[in-house]
């Protein structure tokens, strides 16, 4: 399968692609892309570097008649998130994804492709080991774990860097340059619960909501998509009079729309026909408010083998349910100076319920601190009212627009020069590392752009081939029109 893609145009790009995706990469665990970043560096003859948190860093010379251009950074991070469908058999710690090619588009089989930011990635890798590319002088910055805490960008020390330009090559629809982008803060909230023992003459039941589209919590969360934490939820409060609680997990990363979640229930045997008559009527109800959105939802309740020992307080289960039905998802605050942009959302990421604790973790994200702050202190109101306690961790500032920017306007007259028509200019929910690289280089001139990426974070990601074409010149005449210092 991945011989096709190494097929395709530019094969500069895609082949460099294919062998990065051949080495296992999650965020976190980064060991094995990192010494394969070092190696590819080194084996160019080129300086290479890994900084102390684990950011690689290879410098390249600028080419004969380009050295009075500014230096410039050019950066994508490492790290991919790693998500699959429930019944695709694969481990993202040992194997390489497996892409296929599909009509315009690249593929992996039933799992995220990595294309966010491995494109970006693989750009860089090209234009390193090319001897025909004209270009200033060079930094490759090569950061890890954006995608769970952006730690490389945080680790990175000013003073390292030299070049006076960044080119961030993390933008996901090919006519748009980016400019600012939404800062983040996790927010987590746990507590205990009171487990008592099952009582006698009840039935498990096994609750599954699964199929829905997820995605990535700031591009995709203007879409109204299904969260399955809320969904679920939904259906335990509806039946809460009728059951109890013993086990949940839903979702599986911070910055993912959950998209699966399962519950064990016991039910009294003189209540089971209550609770199917009402767990059928709220699923009937959710699933005619989403028809239109998220058609491969699946909602099902079947039969447990094993009835477990122990189930969460009526009194405990009461406030547990509240807190997540009171806790807010979606959308919070559309930006009132950018058409179209949302300013603050929040992600219920993950939900785990097992042996007397309860931990919900949120991601909020907002382009306006004081409103990153509203939507985090909103959230804590709620789960401390139900007993919880409350953790802020992982901030990161936003990313400013810039709309004087002399390097936005060397890509925007290019953009339409080229293509004949104007690019998008605009700032984006998603949390790029931009804001945070220019705490510790403030002078940077920093801009955002890349090939035509959908369904990012999900299993149903995949890569535009023609866009990436598009793309690859568009990165060419950049570099050629770098300004003079």
């Amino acid at each position: 399968m991945n011989d096709a893609v190494r097929n395709l145009e530019p094969k500069v790009i895609w082949n460099k692609f294919a062998d990065l995706n051949a080495v296992p990469r999650p965020s976190k665990k980064e060991e094995r892309v990192i010494a394969f970043m070092k190696d590819f560096g080194k084996r160019l003859g080129l300086e290479t570097i890994e900084d102390e948190v684990g950011n690689v860093i290879i410098r390249k010379p600028a080419t004969p008649g380009m050295e009075n251009r500014k230096a410039i950074v050019m950066q994508s991070h490492l790290d991919m998130v790693h998500q699959k469908n429930n019944d695709t058999n694969f481990n993202f710690d040992t194997q390489g994804i497996e892409m296929y090619v599909d009509g315009d588009w690249v593929r992996a089989k039933g799992t995220t492709l990595g294309a966010d930011n491995g494109l970006g990635v693989a750009t860089i890798m090209a234009i390193l080991e090319s001897k025909e590319i004209e270009h200033p002088a060079l930094e490759a910055l090569f950061t890890i774990d954006e995608e769970t805490g952006m730690t490389g960008a945080m680790g990175l020390k000013g003073g390292l860097l030299k070049g006076e330009i960044l080119l961030n090559l993390d933008t996901e629809e090919d006519d748009e340059i980016g400019v600012g982008c939404a800062g983040g803060v996790d927010v987590t909230a746990t507590r205990t619960y009171a487990e008592i023992e099952t009582p006698a003459n009840t039935e498990a039941y096994k609750i599954t909501v699964k199929g829905l589209n997820g995605g990535h919590s700031g591009m995709d969360i203007i879409k109204g998509l299904g969260n399955a934490n809320k969904m679920m939820n939904r259906l335990l409060y509806a039946t809460q009079g009728s059951m109890y609680l013993s086990d949940l997990l839903g979702g599986s990363l911070r910055n993912a729309i959950p998209r699966e979640s399962v519950a064990l229930v016991v039910v009294p045997s003189e209540e089971n026909a209550a609770f199917i008559a009402e767990f059928n009527r709220t699923k009937a109800e959710i699933i005619v408010e989403y028809k239109h959105l998220e058609k491969g939802l699946s909602i099902h309740v079947e039969k447990s083998a094993e009835t477990p020992n122990n189930v969460m307080s009526k009194d405990d289960q009461a406030v547990f349910l509240k807190a997540i039905y009171g806790a807010h998802n979606g959308v919070f605050r559309m930006s009132p100076a950018i058409e179209d942009l949302v300013e603050t959302s929040n992600n219920i990421a993950k939900i785990n319920v097992a042996s007397g604790r309860i931990k919900i973790e949120c991601l909020t994200r907002s382009s306006v601190e004081s409103s990153k702050n509203d939507m985090a202190n909103t959230l804590k109101s709620v789960f401390e009212l139900a007993g919880c306690d409350v953790t802020f961790t992982g901030s990161y500032p936003g990313w400013a627009p810039n709309m004087e920017s002399p390097i936005l306007r060397v890509l925007d007259t290019l953009y339409t020069k080229i293509n004949g028509e104007k690019a998008n200019v605009a700032a984006c929910h998603a949390g790029l590392e931009c804001g945070i690289l220019g705490q510790n280089y403030p002078e940077m001139d920093m801009i955002s752009f890349g090939p035509t990426i959908k369904g990012a974070h999900s299993p149903d990601e995949r890569a535009s081939i023609s866009s990436t074409q598009k793309y690859w010149d568009y990165v060419l005449e950049i570099l050629k029109n770098i300004p003079k210092k």
